[in-house]
């Protein structure tokens, strides 16, 4: 990360990264994709999630420690980052799988998403990486937050979350062609914008936390995923304080 993506982050909660995806790896997720939109017979439905991505194969394992993005995860939750959960989701029309209201934000404090800036630099809790399998527009819709609202000291009004029938003016729409990727710390007041394009919006989410630090209550067996490296099984440990001369195999 760089000195002015430092800046960025700490100013906006969030990072736009051009080409974190190459071409290649979009038509590969999107061809897996395709084959499991057709296998959930979801083809016509408006909005739909989809969970287990580590189970569909080699492109989506991939993802665990992408080189163009981990380095950003690196600085922001230091080297020992972990995954914490994933999905993905596809919108055709309106309103994504959770609907599309403004959540998350610096106040109150959540030891598991949050975000704080001390004299070692930035600290996150759960971050989150969302790459754009399709290209999404100015004013397509897609991921929209208030920048800065990681360091809010005050709540965000409830009666402004809705964004279902108008979008407030302070929020901005974070967008960009496919293989454009999202990061941003989940303490940033964010949502999903209802979806007018006059495509379909395709968005892989994967959450990161520190290691000591858990999000989800589901944790991977690596067991299940052949082909993963060394490097991507640390990475779907459970939360530990990942100490130096560990002996899993022991129980410590």
């Amino acid at each position: 990360m760089t000195e002015y993506d430092a800046y960025l982050f700490d100013l906006q909660g969030y990072l736009l990264i051009e080409n974190a995806l190459s071409p290649d790896q979009v038509g590969q997720l999107n061809a897996v994709l395709d084959r499991r939109i057709v296998d959930a017979g979801v083809a016509d439905a408006p909005t739909h999630r989809f969970l287990d991505l580590l189970t569909w194969g080699q492109p989506y394992l991939d993802l665990i420690d992408q080189p163009t993005v981990l380095p950003y995860l690196e600085a922001l939750m230091g080297p020992k980052v972990r995954l914490d959960h994933l999905y993905l989701d596809i919108i055709r029309a309106g309103l994504g799988p959770i609907g599309s209201r403004l959540h998350g934000g610096g106040a109150s404090f959540d030891p598991t998403q949050y975000y704080r800036f001390d004299g070692d630099g930035m600290h996150c809790g759960l971050t989150a990486v969302a790459y754009n399998l399709r290209d999404v527009g100015r004013n397509d819709g897609g991921f929209g937050c208030v920048p800065g609202s990681h360091k809010s000291n005050l709540p965000f009004p409830a009666d402004h979350c809705d964004m279902s029938t108008q979008v407030p003016s302070f929020v901005s729409r974070v967008t960009g062609p496919a293989g454009t990727a999202i990061v941003f710390t989940e303490a940033l007041t964010h949502g999903t914008l209802p979806w007018t394009g006059a495509g379909e919006r395709r968005t892989i989410f994967y959450k990161y936390s520190p290691h000591f630090v858990s999000w989800s209550a589901n944790y991977p067996t690596v067991t299940d995923y052949p082909g993963l490296t060394e490097r991507q099984e640390a990475m779907l440990e459970p939360p530990n304080a990942r100490y130096l001369n560990r002996h899993p195999d022991r129980g410590i």
